[in-house]
């Protein structure tokens, strides 16, 4: 984590702690009470199976989510007092609400074993708030609790201070593209050598390597030795000196080179492109053109591909030209670019700042008023911005798009436990 995200957690924790907390002393689960019963320790008590113990009148149920390399179910053990009951003793119907009041209901079967099984399976995050309802012997029973994981509040004002940015999860472009790198040369026909036309002493020079010059302008004085006169020369173009062959006082031969301007407010990239991916980039292509010194980009298209092979690099060249008005870009240099070969329309994309990893899930963080909540998601293809989503979203959800690393660390930092 660099120095600035590292700031921006601190401050985050600081003013999280001066609201008093984000989420429930309890995660995962106070029952609730009342007239139906519910359970109220700290922690969950637990039975012989591993699973949430809930007891009333006399008889319990003992609820789990079965995992054991099967999609996750719900599972359920009946008893009466200390003594096991078999499963057709009762019913157990689970009733889940999750963050955005999405509602899903589970109703357990026996099982040959003695237990009782849900054929549906309970989807990730094992985010709720459980109602479950069973009939042990014709008599009702009731208990209600929080089970949450991977979930966190954070008040409004807070998630604004901090940055945090939610956007609609929907339909987008994902980019097919081919990463290279290239080198930026001179372009052909936009230079030119200044050269004596007579010759003699060389009296005065007016440029230096790296000054702008424009058309006409005097570069140098010479005495020609025929004349015995001093003549002028000029700039044959507008372009930067990029070479400068004389000195005062040195005798010039005719047409000696004094000076080589270019004109390098526009420059050729040369991508060098190998193997197969050659047979997909044609004339036309997006072009984004990175500088490696500072990062800066430019866009551009495919003038050309040149034929024949780089010797050295045996690799296809493509030819592009940018742009190059401030004079930033260096003929020379080496850059990175991305050539766009397709778009392709995808039917829900996130941004890839969006992602982060939780457990060993893909992940992003919806948000619900002030809750936030995590997502595993499957995801499809993507380009240098942003990510198709497969499943594990619907369009529409609010998807936080900045800041992510602040949601999972707030819910990392309350405990995303996978109790049930």
């Amino acid at each position: 984590m660099n120095l600035h995200r590292w700031i921006a957690s601190i401050l985050f924790a600081m003013m999280l702690a001066a609201c008093g907390g984000n989420v429930p002393e309890d995660e995962h689960g106070h029952a609730e009470g009342g007239e139906e019963g519910g359970e109220h320790a700290e922690e969950a008590t637990k039975g012989s199976h591993g699973g949430r113990l809930l007891q009333q009148g006399g008889f319990s149920v003992e609820l789990a989510i079965a995992e054991d390399g099967t999609p996750p179910k719900y599972q359920a053990w009946l008893y009466k007092g200390d003594e096991a009951l078999p499963a057709t003793a009762g019913k157990v119907v689970v009733r889940l609400k999750r963050l955005g009041n999405v509602q899903e209901s589970h109703t357990l079967a026996p099982q040959a074993d003695g237990s009782l099984m849900a054929p549906t399976v309970v989807g990730e995050p094992h985010s709720f708030d459980v109602e479950v309802l069973a009939e042990i012997e014709g008599k009702p029973l009731r208990w209600a609790y929080e089970s949450y994981e991977g979930r966190t509040r954070i008040p409004q004002a807070i998630a604004e201070q901090s940055g945090i940015k939610v956007a609609a999860a929907g339909a987008g472009i994902v980019a097919d593209e081919h990463e290279v790198q290239g080198l930026l040369t001179p372009v052909e026909g936009r230079s030119a050598k200044v050269t004596a036309r007579f010759p003699g002493p060389i009296r005065r020079l007016s440029a230096n390597v790296g000054d702008r010059v424009v058309a006409g302008q005097t570069l140098a004085v010479i005495e020609s030795n025929l004349s015995l006169s001093n003549y002028s020369i000029t700039a044959p173009l507008s372009g930067v000196v990029v070479a400068r062959d004389a000195s005062v006082g040195a005798v010039a031969g005719e047409g000696m080179v004094l000076y080589e301007i270019a004109d390098l407010s526009r420059l050729w990239v040369d991508l060098h492109i190998f193997g197969a991916d050659a047979q997909h980039i044609q004339p036309g292509g997006r072009v984004q053109v990175t500088r490696m010194s500072d990062g800066m980009t430019i866009d551009t298209v495919i003038d050309r591909i040149l034929p024949g092979t780089a010797t050295a690099s045996q690799s296809t060249v493509a030819r592009a030209t940018i742009a190059n008005a401030d004079g930033q870009w260096r003929p020379g240099s080496a850059v990175k670019a991305r050539i766009t070969v397709d778009l392709q329309p995808t039917a829900l994309v996130v941004p890839l700042a969006a992602l982060q990893k939780f457990r060993d899930w893909d992940v992003v963080f919806i948000r619900v008023g002030d809750d936030y909540e995590v997502r595993p998601v499957t995801l499809g293809k993507r380009d240098a911005t942003r990510v198709e989503v497969l499943d594990g979203l619907k369009a529409g959800d609010q998807v936080v798009i900045e800041q992510s690393y602040l949601v999972k660390a707030d819910i990392e930092k309350s405990g995303a436990s996978h109790d049930h």
